[in-house]
């Protein structure tokens, strides 16, 4: 009897490698990048001092405890600002999932996880009035919160749910910078004010000024995230 052999299995068609998106369609790559590293060069040094007599935020007057946690969140929130440059790089995402995986770790538990919670116990803490005080720690319980969302999803598998997330949990991140820009055209405006409004008072001046940057940094921050998500549906988990 013959035995007729089976037909050859055809070969399965193998999925083309991602294309290799040119950096001038993605312009806001290096930009960003050296936002956050000419920005941490600028505040980190100073705190690794660990002398309070450098510090950009006032710590006289304050609790024990304040300059330590501002020393913390400020090292803590430059880790976090560092790796989420590499979580929102599309290339790494792409051809270096590993890479992606273990910067996306250390961003929620090196970066974002212990400066969220240092910043929330400095929202609390700090002598700066109950308008500074509420703003940081909305802040600082929608960044803990976006960034555990983001990552359960992102453990679940629920990749572009987890997208979403962190896109917001990167405008709150990055919404230092816009908190640091802004600060100049707010004391522009309302520095005609000073002898006026504010009987001359440098504390009330610059208290003014850092409630009002401090709320409109991150809730513009937000808002733009939620905006250029709802523009492009489809690619962010619509």
């Amino acid at each position: 009897m013959t035995v007729v052999a089976p037909p050859p299995t055809p070969a399965q068609p193998t999925a083309p490698p991602p294309a290799r998106v040119p950096l001038w369609r993605r312009p806001w790559i290096v930009p960003l990048g050296l936002v956050a590293v000419i920005f941490i060069g600028f505040s980190l040094p100073r705190y690794l001092t660990f002398d309070p007599a450098l510090s950009m935020v006032p710590v006289e007057g304050s609790p024990a405890i304040h300059y330590p946690f501002v020393v913390g969140h400020v090292i803590f929130g430059s880790i976090a600002m560092i790796t989420c440059c590499l979580q929102v790089w599309p290339w790494l995402r792409q051809h270096h999932p590993k890479v992606h995986r273990v910067s996306g770790r250390v961003y929620v538990i090196a970066g974002v996880l212990p400066s969220g919670v240092m910043g929330l116990v400095i929202g609390a803490i700090a002598p700066f009035g109950p308008v500074i005080q509420v703003s940081n720690i909305m802040l600082a319980l929608l960044w803990l919160g976006t960034t555990a969302a983001g990552f359960r999803a992102a453990r679940r598998r629920r990749f572009r749910e987890h997208r979403r997330w962190m896109v917001r949990s990167f405008a709150l991140t990055m919404s230092i910078v816009l908190n640091r820009v802004l600060m100049v055209p707010a004391i522009l405006w309302l520095l005609p004010q000073a002898d006026t409004t504010f009987e001359g008072s440098d504390a009330m001046f610059m208290m003014a000024i850092s409630g009002i940057v401090g709320w409109t940094s991150w809730t513009v921050a937000l808002i733009a995230a939620q905006l250029w998500l709802d523009r492009s549906p489809a690619r962010h988990g619509r």
